[in-house]
C-alpha cells in the first residue's frame, strides 16, 4: 500500500500544481474579454480569434481544475443526505461512488476523446467562424482535463482505501454545510473582535 499511497501524493501534487496555475487563465479570459469589447464599441470592430480566445481559456481553466476540485473534496454532493450517514459509511459511499460513476465515466471520455482530438489535430481543423483559431488545442484540453480527473480518481480511491484501513487519516473530515457555517460564524466574530 506504501507504493500506491506514494502514486497517489504524486498525483495529488501535479494536480495541485495544475489547479493553482490554470486559476490565471480566468483572469487572463476576463481582460482579453473587457478589452475585446471596449474595442468593440470604441473602434466598431471585433475579432472572433479573440472571442474564441476567451472560450478557450475559460473552458481550459474549467477542465483543468476539475481534477484539482476532487483532490479538494470541492465538488458537489448532497449534504442533507450524505450528513445523515456514519462517516463510515460515508467513506464507503464516496468509494463505491468513484469506482462505480466516477471512474467509468471519465474513462469513457478518454477513450472518445483520444481520436477525437487527434483526428482534429490530422486535420488541422479550424473553427468555421471568419477568423476563428484552430480547434484541436480546444479539443485536446478536453482529453488533458478528463485524464487528469482520472488519475485523480484514482489518487482518491487510494486515499479512500487507505483511510477505511486506518493507514492515513482522513484529508477531508466531513463538515455539514450547517457546522460550516457555524465555523465561518465564529471565525467572523473572531476577527471582527480583533
Amino acid at each position: 500500500m506504501g507504493a500506491l499511497l506514494a502514486l497517489s501524493g504524486a498525483i495529488d501534487r501535479v494536480n495541485e500544481l495544475i489547479g493553482r496555475a490554470v486559476q490565471w487563465l480566468i483572469l487572463v479570459a476576463v481582460l482579453i474579454s473587457a478589452v475585446n469589447a471596449t474595442v468593440r464599441k470604441v473602434f466598431n470592430t471585433s475579432s472572433n480569434a479573440w472571442l474564441e480566445a476567451q472560450w478557450y481559456l475559460f473552458g481550459a481553466a474549467f477542465l483543468l481544475a476539475a481534477a484539482y476540485t476532487l483532490k479538494q473534496n470541492e465538488h458537489i454532493r448532497i449534504d442533507i443526505v450524505y450528513g445523515l450517514f456514519s462517516r463510515r459509511t460515508q467513506h464507503w459511499i464516496d468509494l463505491l461512488g468513484h469506482l462505480f460513476f466516477l471512474m467509468p465515466f471519465v474513462l469513457l471520455m478518454v477513450w472518445y476523446f483520444v481520436p477525437y482530438a487527434a483526428n482534429s489535430f490530422r486535420s488541422g481543423e479550424v473553427s468555421t467562424n471568419s477568423g476563428g483559431l484552430i480547434i484541436w488545442p480546444a479539443k485536446s484540453l478536453l482529453l488533458i482535463g478528463f485524464s487528469l480527473l482520472a488519475i485523480q480518481g484514482l489518487s482518491e480511491i487510494i486515499k479512500k482505501i487507505a483511510v477505511m484501513r486506518g493507514l492515513i487519516e482522513d484529508p477531508h473530515p466531513f463538515v455539514s454545510a450547517h457546522e460550516a457555517a457555524e465555523r465561518e460564524g465564529e471565525a467572523l466574530v473572531k476577527e471582527i473582535g480583533k
